[in-house]
């Protein structure tokens, strides 16, 4: 079977999109709304390989994000680069029909079919959508919200959901012409890309697994035995050449890390999730540099006051009750996480606490600068601390704080 370019495929994606209504309900292959390299890329490859199986329907990839946040992902336009694609290529939220006065996305529920990779709820403007979920492939919690009958239904722990995804999707990939030097090239700067990055070029021993490492030698396999193969690394597209592991890896966390010239809002938003329980909203925000970086982009002596002021300013935007920031960064080589949490009003007061007590040890927070950033002013509550307990990122933080809302509500 002749292998069909990314390209061409997300071209007639996109066109199915634009032709509706459709006689048969269209399925789509999201990742979650954090938008991440892993959800970016695990959800257009395995929407590519499912169009390609058996009985070879229409998968269309969508990047769960507007189109505007896209420039936000420097890291990602890249990968499209080593891919021969363009961020432009890509389907995201501003590409679904929606009310010209509303901005309400106008599919019909019954009309679509859902298979969600790296995450298992919807949320957000696609929530509409979580009855017709019809499969899952994740390396999150099972929160019991996909259907047992689900097929597929895969949970499984491991650094990279891609992994994931090449695990199931590997025969396909092998049917596949693999003469073609060229596709298979985009294939595995797209399957490789995540996996490295998710697992620091597979050597934090906190998240590689063998489903990582199985992953990452069978794409290896793909290009290791052409050197036509090439994958391009630099911002121009020049300078191009054989598949270069760590050098993919570095190019990459480079443009991943670098956040100087993106405004306060802009950091909060890049990597940013959002959930709603126990009667109240959530939202953390990953920052890719700690916060005397962040602090510092602004000059020394306003960083703190403009930060603030932004964080706030987003709260309101989502209209949260408790707002959160996590850090990650490695200031001198050490690798170190922070947290900040800030209730909103007593009730989001009452759980922060509550999830202090329940797991600041195992987190094991200590203070930040002995409180800089701390504040506790009427019915708010803010409180910034290192977490000393690396192997805790937000996948684990998320349902702390998540169990603490849904126990406030029992109460």
């Amino acid at each position: 079977m002749s292998t069909p370019s990314l390209k061409l495929f997300l071209g007639k994606a996109k066109k199915a999109i634009s032709t509706l209504p459709s006689s048969s309900p269209l399925t789509f292959v999201v990742g979650n709304e954090s938008a991440d390299l892993d959800s970016l890329c695990s959800a257009l490859l395995y929407a590519y390989f499912r169009t390609n199986t058996p009985p070879y329907t229409l998968h269309i990839p969508l990047s769960n994000l507007p189109k505007a946040d896209l420039t936000l992902r420097p890291e990602l336009s890249a990968v499209c680069r080593s891919a021969g694609l363009s961020t432009s290529d890509l389907i995201t939220l501003s590409d679904l029909p929606r009310d010209s006065q509303t901005g309400k996305i106008l599919l019909k529920a019954e009309e679509t079919r859902w298979l969600l990779v790296d995450h298992n709820v919807l949320t957000g403007p696609l929530t509409h959508f979580s009855k017709q979920v019809i499969g899952c492939v994740d390396h999150h919690e099972d929160e019991n919200a996909v259907p047992q009958n689900c097929s597929p239904r895969v949970f499984a722990k491991c650094g990279s959901c891609m992994s994931l995804i090449i695990d199931q999707c590997k025969d396909v990939w092998s049917s596949l012409d693999s003469k073609d030097n060229e596709t298979n090239a985009s294939l595995a700067a797209v399957a490789m890309a995540p996996i490295l990055i998710d697992t620091t070029n597979l050597t934090s021993k906190d998240k590689t697994t063998d489903w990582d490492l199985k992953a990452a030698e069978f794409v290896q396999s793909k290009i290791s035995d052409s050197t036509q193969i090439q994958i391009q690394r630099s911002e121009d597209g020049s300078g191009a050449g054989p598949f270069d592991r760590k050098g993919y890896y570095d190019h990459l966390t480079k443009l991943k890390d670098d956040i100087d010239s993106l405004s306060y809002r802009d950091i909060l938003r890049k990597d940013y999730k959002r959930w709603s329980d126990g009667g109240l909203s959530l939202g953390i925000s990953t920052v890719v540099q700690g916060f005397d970086y962040v602090l510092g982009l602004k000059g020394d002596d306003e960083g703190k006051g403009k930060f603030l002021e932004a964080l706030k300013g987003w709260a309101e935007e989502q209209e949260l009750d408790i707002a959160a920031v996590m850090t990650v960064s490695k200031p001198d080589g050490v690798f170190t996480r922070e947290l900040l949490v800030w209730g909103l009003n007593k009730k989001a007061v009452k759980v922060l606490k509550q999830f202090v007590k329940e797991n600041g040890e195992d987190l094991d927070l200590n203070k930040w600068k002995g409180g800089e950033l701390d504040e506790s002013e009427g019915t708010d509550w803010r409180v910034c601390w290192r977490q000393n307990n690396i192997k805790h990122s937000r996948k684990q933080v998320a349902p702390m704080l998540r169990e603490a809302m849904k126990e406030s509500s029992r109460l």
